[in-house]
């Protein structure tokens, strides 16, 4: 066994379980990468898409679970500058958390947050490493995770890595350099995560959710697939999420398009599904004769 089926083997065993109710909305979001504001901040781009498709999740009463990631924390030493700069974004996850509708992943960008960082808008919020979407009658369930856990610079050396793009690939890009660390912007490397993510999942007959590679993948119920990716909130000119909704499944993306009358307007685009969870359960819960 490889060292990073160990690791997802280990994290599957160490996912904190969380109830998985047929009448409740959760909306699984990834890598927004929220930082200072300055040149080099991603999410700047995509900041009104991402508050008007958080303020619809709310509004309908859907649970926000963010699979790391959530904020820049290599390239930006102060998440109190990021916070203040993306002070309404805050203010609206904040109301997610203070009615019990949030969960926090960390990922390799913020893995501070495991290591005790204190986020005053959201103060004794836990924030796990993997979370296990779970019904009563099921043996298995949904695995979240960020995804980092298949990706060597990213995990075990990911104070190298964090050094490297703070202080080398940060200025580089500037001048169009690709980070070679990175599994959202090198090719090769996000080929790989992603088929290490994909074969453990299926070994595993383990449903898996993750983000990490910024790629969005939907898995069909027909197909033998056990893996799903949320995308990112960093996409040009869009935001990637995944819905789970009575019983289904489904990939969107959320963009700016001109309507009729030539005004801006944010829209939800389905680009999977939805596939039935009831039958991806069915398939997860038979043995492999």
């Amino acid at each position: 066994m490889s060292r990073y089926q160990r690791r997802m083997d280990k994290a599957l065993e160490d996912a904190v379980c969380i109830p998985l109710h047929s009448n409740q909305s959760y909306v699984l979001m990834s890598d927004c990468h929220r930082g200072d504001g300055n040149w080099n901040d991603n999410f700047a781009n995509n900041k009104i898409i991402y508050l008007a498709a958080l303020q619809d999740y709310y509004e309908r009463g859907f649970t926000y679970l963010e699979l790391g990631d959530g904020d820049e924390l290599w390239e930006n030493r102060n998440m109190n500058e990021i916070m203040e700069k993306h002070g309404e974004v805050f203010d609206l996850m904040k109301q997610f958390y203070c009615r019990g509708r949030m969960y926090m992943l960390y990922g390799n960008h913020d893995y501070q947050k495991h290591q005790g960082l204190r986020l005053s808008c959201f103060p004794d919020i836990p924030v796990y490493e993997g979370i296990l979407l779970k019904r009563d009658c099921d043996e298995k369930g949904i695995l979240l995770l960020h995804g980092h856990q298949g990706d060597l610079w990213n995990e075990r050396l990911w104070y190298l890595t964090r050094f490297l793009v703070r202080y080398l690939w940060r200025p580089l890009e500037q001048l169009g350099v690709r980070d070679p660390t990175s599994a959202a912007k090198n090719y090769r490397k996000k080929e790989r995560v992603e088929r290490r993510m994909a074969r453990w999942a299926a070994s595993r007959r383990q449903i898996l959710i993750t983000g990490h590679t910024h790629r969005p993948y939907f898995s069909e119920e027909a197909s033998d697939d056990w893996y799903f990716n949320t995308g990112s909130g960093v996409h040009p000119h869009s935001v990637t999420a995944i819905e789970i909704v009575r019983g289904g499944i489904t990939l969107v993306k959320w963009r700016q398009l001109p309507d009729a009358n030539r005004y801006v307007r944010v829209e939800r685009e389905v680009l999977g599904g939805p596939s039935s969870l009831m039958k991806l359960f069915e398939r997860e819960n038979t043995l492999k004769l």
